[in-house]
C-alpha cells in the first residue's frame, strides 16, 4: 500500500476519534464570519494575519490539504468561490456535511497531494495549506503544482513544520532520532510511528519549504513562528512551526 493511503486511512481514524483538525465550525461560527468576525489557522495556534488576505469576494480559493469543514466555510462566507483537496475520505465528508448544512456549494475533491493536482494551469487566486506535508516525502512537487495552478499574482499561505519535532521522544524530553526523519528509509521509524498511530511523517529542511518555494518562481513576502500549542516544547516557547505568505 502506498504511504500516502496509510496516511490517508490514519486521519479518517482520528477524525472518528474526535481529531480537534477534523472538527468542523458550527453553524454560529460561520454566521460570525459572514458578519466579519473570523480567524483561520495555517498552524497550530497562531491566526494568519489578516493582511495577508486579498479582497476575497468572487475569489478562487483552494484549500490544499485542508479539509474538515474548518477554513474553507469561512472562505465561502467571506464570498470566495472554493474547491478543497484532501486525502482523507472523512475530512472531505465534513467538508460537505457543512455545505449542505449552510447551503452553499463546494468543489470537494479526494486526492493524493503527491501527484499531479486536477486542476488547469492558473486557475486559483489562492491557495490556502495547512500543516500536511510532513505527510509527504517530496515538497518540491506540491510547490511545484501550486505554482502551476496559480493566477499571476495569485497567493500561497502555507503551514510548516520545521522539523524540530522530530527530535524528540514521544514526551519531548530527551533527543532521541537523527534528521532527517524519512521513515521510508529506516524502517526502524516506521515502528515508532506505528506505536505512536502517527501515520507516516517526514521531517523536512528549511532548503526544502522556504527555498523550495523560492526555486520554483514564489516570491515570499512574509512569515511567521509557532508553538506546538501544547507540550514541553511550547512551554519553553521553542519554535516548531513556520507560515509563510507568497506571491506568484
Amino acid at each position: 500500500m502506498k504511504y500516502t493511503e496509510i496516511n490517508s486511512q490514519t486521519i479518517d481514524r482520528w477524525v472518528e476519534e474526535g481529531w480537534e483538525w477534523g472538527i468542523p465550525i458550527s453553524h454560529e461560527a460561520y454566521l460570525e464570519a459572514k458578519n466579519g468576525n473570523w480567524s483561520m489557522l495555517l498552524t497550530p495556534t497562531k491566526p494568519v494575519p489578516k493582511e495577508w488576505y486579498p479582497d476575497l469576494k468572487g475569489k478562487k480559493v483552494l484549500g490544499l490539504a485542508a479539509g474538515g469543514g474548518q477554513q474553507i466555510p469561512i472562505f465561502v462566507a467571506l464570498g470566495a468561490e472554493c474547491t478543497v483537496l484532501d486525502y482523507s475520505r472523512k475530512q472531505i465528508e465534513s467538508e460537505l456535511l457543512v455545505a449542505e448544512r449552510e447551503g452553499y456549494q463546494i468543489n470537494a475533491i479526494r486526492a493524493d497531494m503527491t501527484e499531479p493536482l486536477p486542476f488547469t494551469d492558473e486557475e486559483f487566486d489562492l491557495i490556502f495549506h495547512p500543516v500536511s506535508n510532513c505527510y509527504i516525502e517530496d515538497v518540491m512537487h506540491v510547490w511545484q503544482e501550486c505554482y502551476r495552478v496559480l493566477k499571476q499574482g495569485g497567493r500561497l499561505m502555507a503551514g510548516l513544520d520545521n522539523g524540530m519535532n522530530f527530535l524528540f521522544d514521544e514526551n519531548e524530553r530527551e533527543i532521541k532520532y537523527r534528521l532527517p526523519f524519512n521513515p521510508l528509509r529506516d524502517p526502524e521509524l516506521l515502528k515508532v510511528l506505528s506505536q505512536t498511530d502517527s501515520g507516516i511523517q517526514f521531517s523536512h529542511t528549511l532548503e526544502e519549504q522556504i527555498r523550495g518555494q523560492l526555486k520554483v518562481g514564489f516570491r515570499i513576502l512574509d512569515l511567521y513562528e509557532d508553538t506546538n500549542g501544547t507540550g514541553l516544547l511550547h512551554e519553553y516557547g521553542v519554535p516548531t512551526f513556520w507560515a509563510t505568505l507568497a506571491v506568484k
